[in-house]
């Protein structure tokens, strides 16, 4: 397995794992917002980007990045959003690996936190953030305009 920057050129790969993504948590992201969405991962202009896992020639993992800043410290957060490995590849390293990368970019451009968010009911996944990562105890709470 390797684990690479997303480019654009990674879009036919890339596509099937967004919809897998979508699929295991029950959204439709339309598809203009999935265009945009990985025009700004691979463009270069955005403080985001990714990585794609491959593995004998296929696609098996993606995660996404977003830098932003904080009231909290100096250094930039990094979220970590998006993590999806295909099923047949789930508790192999994928997914770990993918947040290695995420981390090790975060460092990379001086970030002082990386952090995601997972549904309670993915209990799987957080085996393996229960491993990786600390839990913060914070609830999210959102306003969709």
């Amino acid at each position: 397995m390797i684990v690479r920057p997303l480019v654009a050129g990674d879009r036919t790969a890339w596509e099937p794992l967004w919809q897998g993504y979508q699929t295991f948590y029950r959204a439709e992201i339309p598809p203009e917002a999935t265009a945009v969405t990985f025009a700004r991962l691979t463009g270069g202009r955005e403080p985001m980007g990714g990585f794609i896992a491959e593995a004998d020639g296929a696609a098996i993992g993606i995660v996404h990045w977003i830098l932003h800043r904080s009231c909290w410290t100096t250094g930039d957060y990094c979220y970590l959003q998006d993590l999806f490995t295909v099923p047949e590849r789930r508790g192999a390293g994928v997914g770990r690996a993918l947040i290695a990368s995420v981390k090790e970019k975060a460092a990379a451009e001086g970030c002082s936190r990386v952090w995601w968010l997972t549904h309670e009911t993915n209990a799987q996944a957080m085996k393996l953030y229960d491993a990786v990562a600390e839990r913060s105890g914070f609830v999210q709470y959102r306003i969709v305009l």
